[in-house]
């Protein structure tokens, strides 16, 4: 899987990730399943190439996650925290989004990530370069 940076802008500044990106329908299928860790600084982006409503589970995924769904200009347009592992319940939000964010459960709250925060990166046409 591709890892590339992505950054998330808040109130309080901006913090970078080490981010798997998951832009095919194969890599989206597997997404995080089967782990035990994400490391604080890490993350998984999953790209659905057209903005649309998006879904999530944690179906065979071990650990919490938080989970940030991003419209196409890289605004954050939900939050889900401290997701359930191994949950079957879906996640998402009915207003189309370009990505989803997974990261450490906690991180939107140790960042104080907020709804209409910026995601940085390449597949939203914002980079910080």
């Amino acid at each position: 899987m591709r890892v590339e940076p992505l950054s998330v802008v808040t109130s309080s500044g901006i913090t970078t990730f080490s981010t798997e990106i998951a832009d095919t329908e194969d890599l989206r299928e597997r997404g995080l399943m089967f782990r035990h860790i994400l490391p604080d600084d890490q993350a998984m982006l999953f790209d659905f190439q057209q903005p649309r409503p998006a879904s999530m589970w944690m179906k065979n995924t071990y650990m919490s996650l938080d989970m940030l769904f991003v419209r196409q200009d890289g605004s954050i347009a939900a939050l889900a925290e401290n997701t359930v592992p191994k949950s079957l319940d879906t996640i998402g939000v009915n207003e189309p989004v370009r990505g989803v964010v997974e990261l450490p459960a906690g991180t939107v709250k140790r960042l104080n990530i907020k709804r209409n925060d910026k995601v940085i990166s390449h597949i939203f046409a914002n980079d910080l370069n």
